[in-house]
């Protein structure tokens, strides 16, 4: 008699459980004070990378937003406040602004923060990142006015001005010193030097088993209570670790135990059975604090260089499949959304949606017959050890194969799948054609800097999209003044990325983060951040 196979949720809690073991171990017998000033955290992804500018791994920007210090921080209510700055002023033109650091502030070895400092990393990066290149584009000449003083004067009006210095989306303006910050932006930095809460202890770094942080004393908070990334950013906790958990059933369990403080994102099979343990509080993000599922379609190389079989494409990807495939709470997901800027957001629009409403296997193989498609292979990266893109990675194949695609999965981890997206080679040499992602909706906000649209033409993001009228809207809504020129803008670039299919949109979820009921402070946010936090 075969033997009956046990249920899955059963194999799951079994396998935490050794991994939780084992993950004790590891962690050590400290003393219990120690432990209890410890922040012991369980990212999504593993921190392999240390710059910012470099990837866009989200395990990074945590890393950012811990060691480094920004010129603008956005608070919860989407509202850009000075942060590292005093103020800046404005002149009536709006071709003039003049911006002053406050007093006091040090990198960690201890010397000054200067205003060149923050002049030269604001180049650094704008190299690097689409918004920050549109609004260097508009500055006719940038000046260091003393040691806490720059200033911008632009050839034209740029709107966002403030929202570049405060962007909190991927590739982050973190301020460095200038020496750092005047070596080649297209390689990492070979030293950590921030101004930021934390000191990053670097020879303790134990890549793929543990990074640890400690206060920084010599961080100045500002005097406002803590809200997102702005306000005061207080250390209550003296320490903080992110500790490597591959497997996902051993990170709930672990988180279940206490022997993990925080997870980035509770384990999908395990939202629900935690909400029921009075010992961890589970997370309800909401709006541009969810995720959005997209394909990063290679426009670069056969088959999608062409935009009808695109198009073929994005009438396979039905997203109510995707998204009941993630086995998520019916609060947690929203089953359709077509809007670039999230859905239940302010930025919402339904602008040239329809071709994403009619999706569906008949509707895909008549499009893709018209396109002149010839079998030829899509080689799909299916980053198979992420939580979150597992499922989709699967059923998105699926639905591609149903609609006549010659789908070769390519099933590796994450940083794999990050690594080759970089690739242009086509399909036989090592290329791609296909890769789920997902984005964080803070970073979807704004199309100067939503990866869907903002680096269109550009070298910088993988796919390659290009779209030249899309350019133009781009300079425009750069310029916009009102609110009403904006939003009508924001919708005519929505459009122009659908009947581009720069990306392919897979639904909106959210992947909720969890923690200890007896942890106090957490600030509520997009991703991540570990100041204000003390336990009860």
């Amino acid at each position: 008699m075969r033997a009956r196979k046990a249920p899955m949720k059963n194999t799951l809690l079994s396998r935490g459980l050794a991994g939780a073991l084992a993950l004790a171990s590891l962690l050590g017998a400290a003393g219990a004070d120690a432990q209890d000033r410890t922040l012991r955290v369980s990212l999504n992804t593993e921190l392999q990378v240390l710059d910012p500018l470099v990837t866009t791994i989200n395990a990074t920007r945590v890393f950012a937003y811990l060691v480094y210090d920004t010129l603008v921080g956005v608070d919860g209510a989407g509202h850009y406040r000075p942060q590292m700055l005093e103020g800046w002023e404005v002149s009536p033109d709006r071709l003039t602004w003049t911006f002053t650091l406050r007093e006091g502030l040090e990198w960690q070895d201890g010397t000054p923060v200067t205003a060149e400092d923050c002049l030269a990393s604001i180049r650094r990066w704008s190299k690097r990142e689409a918004l920050g290149g549109q609004m260097m584009e508009a500055v006719r000449e940038a000046t260091v006015l003393d040691a806490r003083r720059f200033r911008f004067r632009m050839s034209r009006p740029f709107a966002f001005v403030i929202e570049a210095l405060g962007k909190s989306g991927h590739t982050i303006p973190v301020m460095m010193p200038a020496r750092l910050a005047n070596l080649d932006p297209h390689r990492a930095v070979p030293e950590v030097m921030g101004s930021g809460p934390f000191v990053f202890l670097q020879k303790e770094w134990r890549p793929g088993e543990r990074a640890s942080f400690v206060r920084n004393p010599r961080y100045r908070p500002r005097a406002e209570p803590a809200d997102a990334l702005a306000g005061g950013k207080v250390v209550k906790l003296d320490r903080v670790e992110l500790v490597s958990v591959a497997d996902q059933a051993t990170r709930a369990v672990a988180l279940q135990s206490g022997e993990l403080d925080y997870l980035e994102i509770l384990p999908l099979d395990f939202v629900v059975p935690m909400r029921r343990n009075r010992a961890v509080t589970v997370g309800t993000p909401r709006g541009i604090d969810q995720f959005l599922a997209v394909v990063n379609v290679n426009h670069a190389v056969p088959p999608f260089d062409n935009p009808k079989i695109r198009r073929a494409f994005q009438a396979a990807v039905q997203q109510p499949e995707v998204m009941a495939a993630m086995g998520l709470p019916d609060d947690l997901v929203v089953p359709w959304c077509g809007s670039i800027y999230m859905c239940n957001a302010p930025g919402s629009t339904e602008a040239g949606t329809e071709p994403l409403r009619a999706a569906g296997p008949e509707r895909a193989r008549a499009l893709l017959k018209e396109s002149g498609y010839k079998g030829e292979p899509v080689v799909f990266l299916h980053a198979q050890a992420s939580a979150l893109l597992n499922p989709i990675g699967l059923v998105v194949a699926d639905q591609m194969r149903r609609a006549g695609f010659n789908v070769d999965l390519r099933s590796s981890d994450y940083a794999t799948v990050a690594q080759r997206r970089l690739s242009r080679a086509p399909v036989e040499q090592g290329g791609w054609s296909v890769a789920p992602i997902v984005l964080n909706g803070i970073d979807a906000v704004n199309p100067l800097s939503n990866p869907l649209v903002a680096y269109n033409c550009s070298e910088v993001w993988p796919g390659w999209y290009c779209d030249p009228p899309t350019s133009r809207l781009l300079a425009e809504f750069s310029e916009a003044a009102t609110p009403a020129t904006r939003r009508a803008l924001a919708d005519r670039l929505q459009a122009a990325v659908h009947e581009n299919v720069n990306f392919v949109l897979a639904g909106q979820f959210a992947g909720p983060p969890a923690w200890r009921s007896n942890l106090r402070g957490v600030v509520p946010f997009s991703f991540p951040v570990f100041w204000n936090i003390e336990r009860r």
